[in-house]
């Protein structure tokens, strides 16, 4: 048998000569074992080791693709990339407000205080302390029952896991945050994709979805939804809301963004009885030192709360105690009107380097979505992307529908200085107007 290795060092010759080039299609498996003399098996891993490499990918339902090659220097109006070009990342997105440091820091030195450490030190329980509630009731505004985890991710966990068995089915929106997809699979959960239109999941969509085999809850974000921007209406809010109290679904709320659009309604307002909101601290304040917020029904928080302890996912004491300082002293507050401004600062480089392309996104958005020009590919666009060091998400991140691959990447605009940011977005659109090579 032939070593499977060679073969795939042939065909990476091919792609780094340009032979084969980024977005062609390679023949499917059998064909490729007919055309080298192997058996259908070492094509197989022929194709498997050119994935591993990074150089092709695989597309359900389409065939595999070659996903990068050597970008051409000249003539075609792309800046050469060097090997000290800087790489700007388009996929994290954390946002960092200018003096954020220097804002943060002065209510965590009490907190160094040896008795006031000690009791920092201490694990904290899923429904925190006195003080922590009190807090994160002035901050979220809801009502219920307030419990904290590390992050909003485990917070997402939790209601999940507290709600739904293995096997049972979520409904979600067509593109949905990738992390909760990861959350799926680990909790043994199907995730069912919901039909959209410009004020957010159609309630029909969720009706449908719940006939034809019964929803064991919804997974929604209704502000700023990631990676669209979109808001739901109120008007669809309502609708929903309606839907879900008729049905007996129960919704889990992501509002992790939602504090760059404080008049976005939640949908808490229409389902107050079956709605678990999710928020934290990552974006409003910073991923390092989080703590995550999980608003359940009263009747309900015993069941989340033990999904908390048994998952692992309850927040640390130390950060518990600094949001509460955070949150008190106007220090969140502060860091939240700095990045409505930042984001809006951020819009404008987006309107100006990429405006009018296809673009989707909000004027508070830390993101867009990008639908590509034709001929490109979301995953040739990202490795050619790449290659000219810019990372982003191609749109197959955020799909649940195995078939569907949008031709469009996710833009993160949080986290690149601004005038990184500036030049990798012309850099991009530059790229996006030249074509595939």
């Amino acid at each position: 048998m032939r070593d499977f290795r060679v073969i795939a060092d042939r065909i990476a010759e091919d792609i780094a000569a340009g032979r084969l080039r980024p977005g062609q299609r390679l023949p499917p498996q059998r064909w490729f074992a007919r055309r080298h003399g192997i058996a259908p098996s070492t094509a197989g891993r022929v194709y498997g080791e050119l994935v591993r490499r990074g150089l092709v990918v695989g597309e359900v339902g389409r065939g595999t693709f070659v996903r990068a090659a050597p970008p051409e220097p000249h003539g075609r109006g792309l800046v050469e990339p060097t090997a000290s070009a800087p790489a700007v990342n388009l996929e994290l997105n954390y946002p960092s407000a200018p003096g954020q440091s220097e804002l943060l820091a002065p209510a965590l030195a009490p907190l160094l205080r040896p008795d006031v450490f000690t009791r920092a030190m201490r694990p904290a329980a899923a429904d925190g302390t006195s003080e922590a509630r009190a807090a994160a009731a002035s901050l979220l505004g809801l009502p219920g029952r307030i419990l904290f985890t590390g992050n909003a991710r485990q917070a997402i966990a939790a209601a999940l896991a507290s709600l739904v068995r293995p096997g049972g089915r979520v409904g979600v929106e067509e593109l949905t945050y990738p992390l909760v997809k990861e959350i799926a699979a680990r909790l043994g959960i199907v995730l069912v994709p919901l039909p959209s239109d410009e004020e957010g999941v159609r309630p029909d969509a969720v009706v449908a979805a719940h006939r034809a085999a019964s929803l064991s809850a919804l997974y929604l974000q209704p502000a700023l939804h990631n990676p669209t921007s979109l808001v739901t209406s109120e008007r669809r809010l309502s609708e929903l809301g309606c839907v879900v109290n008729d049905l007996g679904v129960p919704v889990v709320e992501d509002r992790i963004w939602s504090f760059l659009r404080p008049e976005a309604v939640p949908l808490a307002v229409y389902a107050p009885g079956l709605t678990y909101v999710v928020d934290g601290l990552s974006k409003r304040v910073a991923p390092g030192l989080t703590v995550g917020f999980l608003v359940v029904p009263e009747h309900r928080g015993d069941a989340v709360a033990a999904a908390v302890r048994s998952g692992g996912w309850s927040a640390a004491g130390f950060a518990l105690e600094a949001a509460v300082r955070w949150i008190e002293d106007g220090t969140v507050a502060e860091l939240v009107a700095r990045k409505r401004v930042d984001a809006g600062r951020r819009q404008g480089v987006l309107a100006e380097c990429l405006g009018g392309v296809g673009v989707r996104t909000g004027p508070h958005a830390y993101f867009a979505w990008w639908e590509l020009p034709s001929p490109w590919r979301a995953d040739t666009f990202a490795a050619a992307a790449a290659a000219h060091g810019i990372s982003l998400t191609p749109g197959t991140a955020f799909t649940v529908a195995p078939r569907r691959t949008p031709t469009a990447v996710r833009l993160g605009l949080a986290s690149a200085p601004l005038p990184e940011l500036a030049g990798a977005l012309r850099r991009l659109a530059a790229l996006a107007s030249a074509g595939p090579c």
